[in-house]
Formats: C-alpha cells, structure tokens, sequence
C-alpha cells in the first residue's frame, strides 16, 4: 500500500500505523492549511478526560503547509510539555522518553512542516520503524501523479489519499485502523480513549508501542 499523507503534530495513532505499514509515504507540502485539523494539533489524555494541544501559526501572505510560520504568541511551548508532563508524568515509560521529547518544546523552529518533520523523524526513531518517506511538489487533487526531482513518479493503483481522512472531527471511514486497546493511565476514569496522539502509545506502552500499529 502507498500512501499519501499530511503533516501532523505529534499524530494520532491511525496517521503512524499508515506510516509504518505502507511502502511508500508521500507528505503533503503544498495543500493549503487548514484549521483544527492534525496538522497544528494533538489530542492527549488527561485526568479531566481529553485534551486538544495547538501549535499556534502565523497566517500571512501565503497559505501552503510549507510556508506556514510558528507563532510565539501564548508562552504555547511551556504550556505544552507542562500538560504532557502533567498528563503522562505517571505513565510507565514517560522518564524514559522525556529526554527525547523536551527538546522540541525548548528550540525554536520557523516552519510547521519543519518542526512537524522533526518530531516525526524522532519518533520513528523511537519507535524503531524506518518509513520510506517523499515529499510533493505539487498540489493534486487525487493522487495521479506527483512530480518528484528528478523524475516523475507515478503512483500505482493501490495509493490511498488520507489528507483529509485522517482528522479530530468528522474522519472518513477506514477499515484499515481498528483501535485497540492497550494500557492508559486514566483508562479506569475515563474509559479507552481511542487513536489518540502517538505519545499516548509510547509513554504507555514503550517498546511495545510498534505492536500496535
């Protein structure tokens, strides 16, 4: 299977198990961006039950995913690894992560789809799979043919579009992702808590996060 994806901050589930089990992944870098989507956006559990954390973007001249700048505004970095240490503090694997992840809640980056390459590139790490990735060149609106230096690459009959599939609100239907349960810390609170953001796997459940996907 080959699939086309957009960019994510730190994804949901759904979006790393596309990325591990395809064999090829193209990144979309010149849709336009969209707001409340995955894109700027990670869902984590809490002790109050869900929790939506947002990147905040500067919106100028230009609208692409590859020209959206980060916005500094809101202290956002501290108020995010504030909540995933607070929401994942207790969790079995968070010490032995957390090294890995501050990080990027400490630098600075210009560009949404820089950072969010970043994070992916670690946990892939992290995760130990080794996704064979490409980035568009164009905006298509079906995936026919995209143009990648230096040839062109035509996609094969099973490439699947997932750009606005995979989203908080209102996901188109896969029967590919079938969420299962595993180990959370709130679980006895709140339930499972489905295809929420890959931290939730990995903090949860460590070395054995790439089981479940």
């Amino acid at each position: 299977m080959n699939v086309l994806l957009s960019t994510t901050y730190f994804g949901p589930i759904q979006w790393y198990q596309k990325l591990y089990r395809a064999e090829e992944v193209w990144i979309e870098q010149h849709e336009s961006f969209l707001k409340q989507t995955y894109r700027n956006r990670c869902i984590i559990a809490t002790t109050q039950g869900t929790q939506a954390l947002t990147v905040p973007v500067e919106r100028t001249g230009t609208s692409l995913i590859k020209d959206i700048r980060i916005s500094d505004h809101g202290n956002w970095r501290h108020l995010h690894w504030n909540a995933l240490q607070s929401a994942y503090g207790d969790s079995p694997f968070f010490m032995y992560y957390e090294d890995d992840i501050r990080p990027f809640f400490e630098r600075r980056w210009d560009y949404l789809l820089d950072f969010n390459e970043a994070i992916r590139e670690k946990l892939c790490e992290l995760l130990d799979i080794q996704p064979h990735v490409s980035y568009t060149s164009t905006f298509q609106l079906q995936p026919s043919t995209i143009h990648y230096p230096p040839s062109t690459i035509h996609y094969p009959p099973s490439t699947i579009d997932f750009r606005s599939a995979i989203q908080p609100k209102h996901p188109a239907p896969d029967s590919d992702f079938e969420p299962r349960r595993y180990y959370q810390v709130y679980e006895v609170k709140h339930g499972f808590l489905p295809n929420l953001s890959i931290v939730d796997l990995l903090f949860n459940m460590g070395p054995e996060a790439i089981f479940y996907l």
